[in-house]
């Protein structure tokens, strides 16, 4: 531990920060469905959320180690100072998408981040690409394709094997299943997103010789980033999850408890993999599955193209912005305290900004015209500006 200087403290603290913004930004991934069809409350569904994420993390640490001597070369000369600048841009940029309600990857902002910061503080040769793209980029593409297609069809079977029995009876047992698939979502969950900021860390620890390269990830980081995860859920982030319950199709309890169910299968066993794939992205699709597979086909195409455009800007506006902070902490101390400074204001000015339309739990079920397909006769609640 002495060798866990100032710097590294810092970086280690803003690890967890981003860990926290994960949390909150993701929630949505497992609980949203549950929330938008009522199989849970709010309240409850984010403290399930909360719990079984903290669980997660205790699970597997391969995806940890993809990032932490994976994606980046240790070898290279990484310093704690552009760990803390790739932080920085996968920081900022998930609170941005969080102020418009878009649920874009917080997994491939940390990854953009750290590509974008790497390149810029010691060079190409600092990022291997080949683990980029099989890890990221293919899973990236493949699995929320694989998670709709699987979605789409135990949607269809679903409708099919209760086609004859009679509809309260059968949406209350989808919805006791949604508790249960919902669970498992935020299961897998911390199995793969609280490991990245594990993978962080100990990057930041081999960088400053406080661990050998190659070294697992110690107990208290695993512990500390499922805290900080568990918190992050916790509070909610309602923004995304009124987005993706409502704003991709009109959900109903046999379509939910499908999207879960696949999302659950394809995150758990790319976890065990050690695909560093977005949670994110492999619920969307399972929704847009889902909508497509129910008795209206439907998914409300206005927002998934957001979604979608949302998805391919993050990589790459995260490295940019990470890349642009490694330029000016590279300059010395006083470059990493402007680098925070920016943080902090940036951070500030976003959440005084969120305050003016709120979205909280009692909320969250409220529709916006952004959210849904455009009445064929304006009404004044056509022109309110979604939250």
């Amino acid at each position: 531990m002495e060798h866990i200087t100032f710097l590294v403290a810092v970086v280690i603290i803003t690890a967890l920060a981003f860990d926290f913004t994960n949390g909150f930004h993701d929630t949505a991934n497992a609980m949203a469905t549950s929330i938008a069809t009522g199989a849970l409350r709010p309240k409850v569904a984010v403290t399930i959320a909360a719990v079984l994420n903290f669980a997660g993390a205790f699970l597997s640490v391969k995806v940890a180690t993809t990032i932490s001597g994976g994606i980046v070369n240790e070898k290279a000369g990484i310093q704690p100072a552009i760990i803390f600048a790739a932080l920085v841009g996968a920081i900022l940029w998930n609170l941005l998408t969080w102020l418009k309600g878009l649920p874009s990857s917080s997994s491939h902002a940390l990854y953009g981040g750290l590509i974008g910061a790497t390149v810029v503080g010691v060079g190409l040769n600092g990022v291997n690409f080949g683990v980029v793209v099989s890890k990221i980029l293919i899973p990236a593409v493949a699995s929320p394709i694989v998670a709709g297609l699987a979605a789409w069809g135990a949607t269809k079977l679903a409708y099919r094997i209760t086609r004859n029995g009679r509809e309260k009876t059968t949406n209350k047992g989808f919805k006791a299943g949604q508790i249960a698939s919902a669970s498992l979502v935020s299961l897998a969950h911390g199995t793969n997103d609280a490991q990245k900021t594990m993978g962080i860390i100990t990057l930041a620890l081999v960088s400053a010789g406080a661990l050998p390269k190659g070294a697992l990830p110690p107990t208290w980081v695993i512990v500390s980033a499922g805290a900080a995860i568990a918190i992050g859920t916790y509070m909610g982030g309602w923004r995304i999850i009124r987005s993706m319950g409502k704003g991709l199709t009109d959900i109903q309890a046999p379509q939910g408890f499908a999207a879960e169910a696949a999302a659950t299968t394809v995150i758990l066993t790319s976890s065990h993999m050690g695909y560093g794939l977005s949670t994110t992205q492999v619920v969307s699709g399972g929704i847009m599955g889902a909508g497509l597979g129910g008795p209206k086909a439907e998914v409300h195409w206005s927002m998934a193209r957001r979604m979608l455009y949302t998805w391919g800007l993050t990589l790459p506006a995260a490295a940019t912005v990470a890349g642009l902070a490694a330029f000016v902490a590279d300059k010395g101390t006083w470059g990493v305290l402007l680098v925070g400074a920016a943080l902090v204001i940036g951070s500030g000015a976003m959440w005084m900004i969120s305050r003016r339309q709120p979205v909280h739990a009692d909320n969250v079920n409220d529709v916006t015209p952004v959210e849904v397909p455009p009445a064929p006769t304006p009404t004044p609640a056509s022109t309110t500006v979604a939250a």
